[in-house]
């Protein structure tokens, strides 16, 4: 039980370890209820107004999902220890987070929930499909292949990969009310002989060892604890001579942790992502040929090349509105449209339409947003670190 986890803690370390211990811990009682939460609702209102029916189980997790990172603001120089604790819980904190913020990701940014290469000729969402396209081409995946989805939110690169692809995809994710959402939408779209999701781990999967032909990960597996305890996995369950490849978010050789100014913006990145830290381009190298995999290549996309510069805007730009100003449905992950929003919920929690703490979600994700921006504005931070690698054949 976690309670006992806690008091032996509380027997065996410092005072003020103990207290970053207890915080996760107390969020981290399997036996906590979940948000109440409807997979098929959707819309974002309906959905809002699902979890206000029991508005104390909402209220509850959003505070304990916030206690994880009080200890850091209160001595941002030292998060040595908080961020140890909070690998040691991340499984169930962000099973949580997933819970409070999939309906705000789904309404102000779509079903592929990650960024991608802003091409100036074409829309947002063509953007996106196109960054998750080019992971396919990478991959070569074609019909008859089986691959490995490493957390796939509700579905959306799933179902582009198998459009695109035909190859089947297998989804999974540890948040139960995702993976319900990714196979509604899929029977919805008509790709349910082409795209399933699971529930579960993706640091300990129950799939037998090589019995996956590709693998593939879109800003997902940054939720690890650990960077080898994700790639481990996915080289377990790849045959020899299969190919790995993913989008992961790094912070890149301009990140000064010693600069508290700009750890502060990274760290708001991380509290409002339920990520424990972020990990540097060369431990994630690292990691991946600690665990065995071959490295083909890899390169950090949100630094333009000199070839493409001129038809690309940062990658960050659609957060702030100025990507394709002419495309209205840009405007709800705007600046100005994200305030509306947070403004809408808060009025909506006021009436009681949705549950105690929406306006915090709300809150959390616009200083996400914001702080995003920043980190992208300084150059320490990438959502695109991309690479491929190889599962070596067999000797």
């Amino acid at each position: 039980m976690a309670t006992a986890t806690a008091d032996t803690a509380a027997s065996s370390s410092s005072s003020s370890s103990t207290k970053i211990i207890a915080h996760v811990v107390t969020y981290s009682d399997p036996n906590k209820p979940a948000p109440v939460v409807d997979p098929a609702e959707h819309s974002f209102i309906g959905s809002l107004r699902t979890k206000a029916k029991n508005a104390k189980i909402h209220k509850v997790a959003v505070d304990d999902y916030l206690r994880n990172w009080e200890e850091d603001k209160r001595n941002l120089a030292n998060t040595e220890e908080a961020t140890e604790a909070r690998r040691q819980h991340s499984k169930t904190y962000t099973n949580h987070y997933y819970d409070l913020v999939t309906d705000f990701y789904e309404y102000g940014w779509g079903r592929s929930m990650h960024f991608a290469r802003m091409f100036k000729d074409t829309g947002f969402h063509q953007n996106v499909a196109r960054h998750e396209d080019y992971l396919a081409l990478k991959l070569g995946l074609r019909p008859g292949m089986k691959v490995l989805d490493c957390g796939c939110g509700v579905g959306g690169p799933q179902r582009e990969i198998a459009r695109f692809s035909g190859a089947h995809v297998t989804g999974i994710n540890n948040n139960e009310y995702q993976v319900k959402r990714c196979n509604i939408l899929a029977a919805k779209t008509g790709l349910s002989k082409l795209c399933f999701a699971v529930q579960g781990d993706f640091c300990n999967m129950d799939f037998p060892d090589n019995s996956f032909d590709a693998a593939y990960g879109i800003e997902a597996t940054v939720h690890a604890p650990h960077l080898e305890d994700v790639y481990g996995e996915v080289f377990r369950i790849l045959k020899p001579g299969s190919l790995f490849a993913a989008y992961e978010w790094c912070v890149t050789e301009k990140y000064n942790e010693a600069d508290l100014a700009i750890k502060k913006i990274v760290h708001l990145v991380e509290e409002g992502n339920s990520i424990a830290k972020f990990y540097s381009i060369p431990e994630c190298i690292k990691a991946l040929k600690n665990v065995g995999f071959e490295i083909i290549e890899y390169k950090d996309l949100a630094e333009n090349d000199e070839i493409d510069a001129d038809a690309l805007e940062a990658w960050f730009n659609p957060l702030i509105g100025t990507y394709n100003v002419f495309d209205v449905s840009q405007f709800g992950r705007t600046t100005t449209g994200r305030a509306i929003t947070g403004t809408m919920v808060w009025w909506l929690e006021l009436f009681r339409l949705a549950p105690a703490g929406a306006g915090k979600v709300s809150k959390l994700l616009n200083s996400a947003a914001d702080n995003l921006v920043l980190a992208g504005k300084e150059g320490v931070f990438t959502p695109m670190f991309y690479f491929l690698v190889r599962k070596p054949e067999q000797k």
